[in-house]
């Protein structure tokens, strides 16, 4: 029996109706279920042909069980080994070589010192930074957000040098990268699952949480529609990611890739909309059943790598 497993935390509409989804299809040789586990042994395998990862990134016990479950053969959505290898300022970086538009980007020093850091440890460090051109480059308004971390928290948009001061005493000893700001006439959050299939979502991050999705615009009128998909897939299959939302600011009829690092996004029922959380468990429960049926090996090399060679 080809086992499938899902992990996650407080989210409740996501997870059982994928299980029943999977389940109601009746594949054979091919289940699915909550998974449960305690202390693990090194050399015992999970049990599992598949693992859907929503919430390692913020247990390590949970990303230590993934790692070791791949090391017996499992096959994790997302692979826990290149979600931890990556960053958002990174993947910035990347997208602007693979010739996706993204906002002028630079990654900032820790405001306060690491743990069992000091002055001495920062010798490399300039000191004081070169605001000037940092502000010269990035320009205002701005963002500034952490390099590793998701769901809009501690994140500041700044309008000049005194607010972005400001805001960065707050930051202690997160990594935190400065952006330019997007002036966007129009947005678009889509999801992106096997690196295959692309759900395109008009999308509005100035309202409140729940209405953020917007239900009664299709986005395929869009004349931006195939590049939006396109370069949707151009970063997902780069990053190696199988679940994962990318966000599209467009500004003079340019979409910006502005956030791409959410490998377990939201599925919310409640948040989402009914006709795209039908989309997001129908193109998962998908994925799922073929990665358990699949003899592919579960770990292959960075995906990126390929991408800069022009592969």
């Amino acid at each position: 029996m080809k086992k499938i497993g899902l992990l996650y935390g407080m989210e409740n509409t996501f997870p059982m109706a994928l299980v029943e989804r999977i389940n109601a299809r009746n594949v054979p040789g091919v289940m699915a279920e909550s998974l449960m586990t305690g202390a693990f042994r090194m050399d015992q395998p999970s049990g599992y042909a598949v693992i859907i990862d929503r919430i390692s990134h913020d247990i390590p016990f949970y990303r230590a069980y993934l790692s070791n479950a791949i090391l017996h053969g499992a096959k994790v959505i997302n692979n826990p080994f290149w979600w931890s290898a990556d960053d958002k300022f990174f993947n910035y970086a990347l997208g602007g070589k693979l010739g996706v538009a993204v906002p002028k980007t630079v990654m900032l020093p820790h405001h306060s010192h690491p743990p069992s850091t000091t002055a001495q440890s920062m010798r490399n460090l300039m000191y004081p930074l070169n605001w000037d051109e940092v502000f010269e480059y990035i320009g205002f308004p701005a963002f500034m957000k952490p390099h590793l971390g998701g769901g809009w928290r501690n994140v500041y948009k700044v309008n000049n040098p005194d607010e972005l001061f400001a805001a960065y005493n707050e930051t202690g000893d997160l990594g935190m990268v400065l952006q330019e700001g997007i002036d966007f006439t129009d947005y678009y959050r889509c999801y992106c699952i096997g690196r295959e299939k692309v759900h395109v979502m008009v999308y509005d991050p100035r309202l409140p949480h729940e209405k953020r999705y917007v239900l009664d615009v299709d986005p395929r009128e869009s004349p931006l529609y195939p590049r939006i998909v396109a370069d949707s897939l151009t970063l997902c299959r780069a990053l190696g990611y199988d679940m994962n939302t990318v966000e599209f600011a467009v500004r003079d009829g340019i979409p910006y890739a502005i956030d791409y690092l959410n490998p377990a996004p939201d599925a919310d029922r409640h948040s989402v909309g009914e006709a795209n959380f039908e989309w997001i468990i129908e193109a998962m429960a998908d994925l799922a059943i073929q990665t358990a049926l699949s003899e592919a090996p579960p770990v292959q090399e960075y995906n990126w790598q390929r991408f800069l060679a022009g592969e």
